[in-house]
């Protein structure tokens, strides 16, 4: 069963997800901070992690630079429920910056179950092609050249 790690300090959001995900087949682990998040993934192996990008304490960004140095190749969807007051708001693009920093994907608050449902499959897609990829390049037949 594909094991998906949600981080997001609130509860309502993260049970949500949850729910979602556990009636499309995943198991999940709900972390309401990112320091128990980042314990998580030291101590369990996830296929995808999701990422609030502000949240007390650690914020969500720091957070997916943590996980890269833990595990490079496991897929990250940050997300955020932040929006500039007004269309003229200097703020920076949040969503945009968790994706130079190392998420495969971002979905912005609030989201349907369809976008989830699509953005994890997305995620989990490319990681299985990188996978398969990897193993291709990794067999012995592709080492030496048999002709």
């Amino acid at each position: 069963m594909t094991r998906v790690l949600v981080i997001d300090d609130d509860k309502a959001v993260g049970t949500a997800i949850k729910m979602v995900l556990e009636v499309a087949g995943f198991e999940v682990i709900h972390a309401l901070d990112c320091t128990s998040g980042l314990a998580a993934i030291e101590k369990t192996d996830f296929q995808l992690i999701m990422i609030d990008l502000f949240m007390p304490g650690i914020d969500g960004l720091e957070t997916i630079k943590a996980c890269r140095r833990l595990d490079a190749t496991v897929p990250i969807i940050a997300i955020s429920g932040f929006m500039p007051r007004n269309g003229q708001d200097p703020a920076p693009d949040f969503l945009a910056m968790a994706t130079k920093l190392g998420a495969n994907r971002s979905l912005a608050k609030p989201f349907r179950p369809r976008e989830l449902l699509r953005a994890v499959e997305s995620c989990l897609a490319e990681a299985a092609k990188t996978s398969q990829l990897h193993a291709t390049e990794a067999s012995p037949a592709h080492q030496y050249d048999l002709r």
